[in-house]
């Protein structure tokens, strides 16, 4: 029995054509268009307390240097192992390197990006932990963006009428639920195509939210769509920690909701007996149904967790960051959570990480539109974007989802 021989150009040696290619971009175009000035990296919020200085136009060459170092090893088909490490050692070099040349003769807040970047990455986070319910319980949760839509919605609406924020997060919970209600019905117990609901479920809720927007609250902003914004809380002492004290220890509510969660999702998926049942369904739904393991009621229950989740990251938008409602206000979130999910291979800390990267871009583009960046800034505001595509298609490779994920479970 003959064994055909492995693939020369197989996918760490592509990985590695990549990176060296970015390296070279980095080290040639950044370090010819960085000028000859300081770079601050700072500690406080102005020019203060520098952690880091370094020569702007030295930066970006040193940091494409080590991206193309990195491609060389991955394209040699070294470390295999450490295949990975690499990669991310390659594209961070990379984005070292840009923010040399853009940070040159100007400072960056290390703080404020970070507490910026963790809080831009909320409801990221939660609509990512929704679709790893979802998923992992074999049900395919493109409706996210309608569960961040009606959370929104609602948490305006609701929290305005009211005049409480927290009035307001509850009914986000059940703008989300009511999607991921009918989600379930038509997936789950019709066995509609799950992506073609998400995908219809997400122009109902952006129609509906958008006519009402237009009836309801744009005749009468005062009366509709002036929630109260939720408080920041500050834990004192904590709070002073350096870098870590700000960034966990002074911000609001939501933040924290959002990484509990993320610790409450990975213990009960690998350590409780719910998480187990959980991922049984969602891999061999048959086999979980043969040890008694009820998979349809099971799937009904997570989609509609999911569903509060995702309607509590809804919340965010109306409630946190623009304070009132505005028409696809979400702007694609829901689908870079969706690819949050992947980018972090289906798991709770997975999804955290890659939210964490793409509100890093979101803050980045903000950051360099405000300092005077001379990138276009239609080029900036398509940064987050561009990282969900590169994450997505690039840096994931083939992973596999939950065996079961998409399949609608007919019992024999």
């Amino acid at each position: 029995m003959t064994v055909a021989p492995a693939r020369f150009m197989d996918r760490q040696r592509r990985l590695g054509v990549g990176v060296t290619l970015i390296g070279l971009v980095a080290a040639i175009l950044f370090g010819a268009l960085a000028p000859s000035q300081t770079a601050r990296f700072t500690l406080s919020e102005d020019a203060q307390g520098a952690a880091l200085s370094i020569n702007g136009q030295f930066g970006a060459i040193l940091f494409g240097v080590i991206a193309i170092a990195a491609g060389a090893v991955l394209l040699a088909g070294l470390l295999r192992r450490y295949q990975t490490t690499i990669l991310v050692l390659g594209i961070l070099a990379f984005v070292l390197s840009f923010l040399c040349w853009q940070v040159a003769g100007k400072f960056l807040p290390l703080v404020d990006t970070v507490s910026g970047s963790l809080e831009l990455a909320v409801p990221l986070i939660l609509g990512a932990l929704a679709g790893v319910l979802g998923e992992r319980s074999g049900v395919v949760n493109v409706a996210i963006e309608g569960q961040f839509l009606m959370g929104a919605f609602f948490a305006a609406l609701v929290g305005t009428m009211a005049t409480s924020v927290w009035a307001g997060l509850f009914s986000a919970a059940l703008g989300g639920v009511l999607i991921a209600a009918i989600l379930a019905v038509l997936a789950i117990r019709f066995l509609v195509d799950q992506v073609v609901v998400g995908i219809v479920l997400n122009l109902l809720a952006l129609g509906i939210t958008g006519f009402l927007y237009e009836r309801l609250m744009q005749p009468d902003a005062q009366s509709y769509n002036e929630p109260p914004k939720m408080p920041e809380w500050r834990i004192p002492g904590l709070a002073d920690i350096p870098v870590v004290g700000p960034v966990l220890f002074d911000t609001n509510l939501l933040v924290w909701l959002a990484l509990i969660l993320v610790f409450a999702l990975h213990f009960g998926l690998t350590r409780s007996r719910w998480g187990l049942r959980t991922r049984a369904v969602g891999e061999h739904p048959t086999a979980a149904d043969t040890v008694g393991i009820r998979v349809r009621g099971l799937r009904y229950l997570n989609v509609l967790i999911g569903g509060v989740i995702a309607g509590a990251g809804g919340a965010y938008f109306t409630l946190v960051s623009t304070g009132s409602f505005n028409k696809n206000m979400t702007a694609g979130a829901g689908f870079i959570a969706l690819a949050a999910l992947i980018f972090g291979r289906w798991t709770p800390f997975g999804a955290l990480g890659a939210a964490l990267f793409f509100g890093f871009a979101q803050k980045l583009a903000t950051y360099l539109s405000v300092a005077g960046s001379p990138v276009p800034s239609q080029f900036l505001n398509m940064l987050p974007y561009l990282a969900t595509i590169v994450a997505v298609a690039g840096l994931v490779g083939r992973v596999r989802g939950p065996a079961a994920a998409g399949q609608p479970y007919v019992k024999s």
